[in-house]
């Protein structure tokens, strides 16, 4: 049986519960500023303190750039911090996986990890909230309190998954990016190595050449460098780079680079071997795509292009009857 919103008793109950909705969403995004962190304003003393402090010059294999510590880095916003760790969202989501996932998109660091988490929250309660808004008072204001629920389940589901979606839509785009250009860059590294450069001097110099071409590389190839420069295992940091790109290509040539540093085997034809499976595999990526266009084609000519051929051929003959008669 539907409910009348019209009465006054269904009125008040409805002006009630939005009240304590709007009470408990400004709660949610002031209770930062309600409820100050004195331990983060003692560690932004201390940050303070060390950014004023003359650090330390580096020797060795450091000297050509420090490793970025983790207190300069970019700090997360202090909303979706305060909602993650009162909410306990780290504990309840798998933050490892929401990490690699983050990473493979090209966002590292704690401040992406905390807006994800909280993004994810905040957007399995707005998006029930607008839709059953919009149901109850433009479409159909007389439906049961059922259907609303049905709703509301449904969209928060869905405004629970679209954070994601939205990263791995990220993903997506550095892959492409990627994959059309990590055949070159093997060419390039190829290149430096025979020429008598070292793994990190020709990682560098390829980081530094294809940019202008993939700007997500030139990141990859970068960070590579920085960890063949500061982590005691090189293989670490090649499987780091197989790691954060998630790609087959990549991860192939890791393992080359692995087994060449492990056997000590020609790095130069490893490389060579390497570039012309991946320019192989470009190749047959591209003609798959070829070959995946004629099929894609049959709908849009059925339904766009006959029907204007048949009338451009019926036409004549059309009128060529009607003057007959």
């Amino acid at each position: 049986m539907p409910i009348d919103l019209t009465s006054t008793e269904i009125q008040q109950v409805i002006i009630a519960l939005s009240a304590l909705s709007v009470v408990g969403a400004v709660l949610t995004i002031a209770w930062p500023w309600i409820a100050r962190d004195r331990f983060a304003e003692r560690m932004q003393g201390v940050e303070q303190d060390l950014r004023q402090a003359p650090r330390p010059k580096h020797t060795g294999r450091g000297e050509r750039g420090g490793a970025p510590s983790l207190l300069f880095a970019k700090e997360p916003n202090r909303v979706f911090v305060g909602i993650v760790k009162r909410l306990g969202l780290a504990h309840l989501s798998d933050e490892t996986s929401a990490s690699q996932l983050l990473r493979m998109a090209g966002l590292r660091g704690r401040a992406p990890l905390i807006a994800f988490l909280a993004s994810r929250l905040i957007a399995a309660v707005i998006v029930p909230g607008i839709a059953v808004v919009y149901i109850a008072l433009v479409v159909r204001p007389d439906t049961s309190l059922l259907i609303m629920a049905a709703v509301a389940l449904v969209g928060a589901v869905i405004g629970f998954t679209l954070p994601k979606l939205y990263v791995r839509n990220l993903i997506s785009k550095r892959h492409n990016s990627l994959r059309r250009s990590w055949p070159d860059a093997l060419d390039l590294l190829l290149i430096c190595v025979e020429s008598g450069m070292s793994s990190e001097a020709a990682f560098r110099k390829v980081a530094e050449e294809i940019g202008s071409q993939s700007r997500e590389l030139a990141e990859e190839m970068s960070l590579t460098t920085a960890e063949l420069a500061y982590l005691s295992d090189r293989r670490q940091a090649y499987e780091n780079l197989g790691t954060r790109t998630g790609l087959d290509s990549i991860k192939a040539t890791v393992i080359g680079l692995i087994q060449s540093e492990k056997y000590g085997t020609s790095l130069g034809q490893t490389l060579r071997v390497l570039a012309k499976e991946s320019r192989d595999f470009r190749m047959a990526a591209a003609e798959k795509k070829a070959a995946s266009l004629p099929p894609k084609l049959t709908v849009p000519m059925i339904l766009f292009f006959l029907p204007v051929l048949f009338a451009v051929i019926a036409t004549p003959a059309v009128l060529q009857a009607i003057g007959a008669s």
